[in-house]
């Protein structure tokens, strides 16, 4: 990555911070929304308030029954170096549902870890910065490391685990059907968070 690239991204992202959400501000947004039969985004479908509906009551169950194993928690509270999480994402992803409440626990867990979220479609110029086989796929997390004020890793749209269930869907179907997603929200209950909880505990620093 070229210096010129790795300064507009960080300008980009410190743009995209003034306009940002706290976890719990982002959860009441969506419980309004979902409320209202409406979702993020320039676009208004039935489509998509009820994918905001579903995944506010899928948030709510996470936020609930999410656990760490004692050796992910000591993982996380040994971070000392300062870190802003910002995810980008848009309230009917239903890749995000899973993956939010587990990224706030982190955050909650150690008090230098920030997380901040931010709306994908208000936030354009920093999504392009961060697609994902040329898409605008979501959530996508970006780790700045506060003191440096740089750009160290990133993450998503989903776990390793996730994504390879993904390419094998795609293998067979040539396509991802409209009945996988809900496929796909099973397995994302059944596996607990860990897959994603295994992915983000590699971006953290080695101290």
């Amino acid at each position: 990555m070229s210096i010129n690239t790795m300064i507009r991204k960080e300008d980009t992202l410190v743009t995209a911070l003034g306009n940002s959400y706290s976890y719990e501000e982002y959860r009441n947004l969506v419980e309004k929304l979902a409320a209202e039969g409406k979702s993020t985004g320039p676009v208004q479908t039935e489509a998509l308030a009820n994918y905001t509906q579903l995944n506010d009551r899928r948030m709510k169950r996470w936020d609930k029954t999410l656990r760490f194993s004692e050796e992910a928690v000591s993982k996380i509270t040994a971070v000392s170096k300062k870190m802003t999480w910002t995810v980008l994402t848009e309230s009917w992803c239903g890749d995000a549902s899973p993956a939010l409440p587990v990224m706030n626990k982190i955050a909650e867990l150690n008090p230098n870890i920030e997380l901040r979220v931010v709306l994908r479609d208000e936030n354009t110029d920093l999504m392009n910065q961060f697609l994902t086989n040329g898409g605008m796929s979501i959530p996508k997390l970006i780790v700045r490391d506060d003191v440096s004020n740089e750009v160290v890793a990133d993450w998503g749209p989903r776990s390793a685990n996730a994504t390879k269930l993904v390419e094998d869907h795609k293998a067979v179907h040539g396509m991802i059907k409209p009945e996988f997603k809900q496929d796909i929200q099973v397995w994302y209950n059944r596996d607990k968070g860990q897959s994603i909880l295994a992915d983000l505990l590699l971006l953290l620093p080695l101290e």
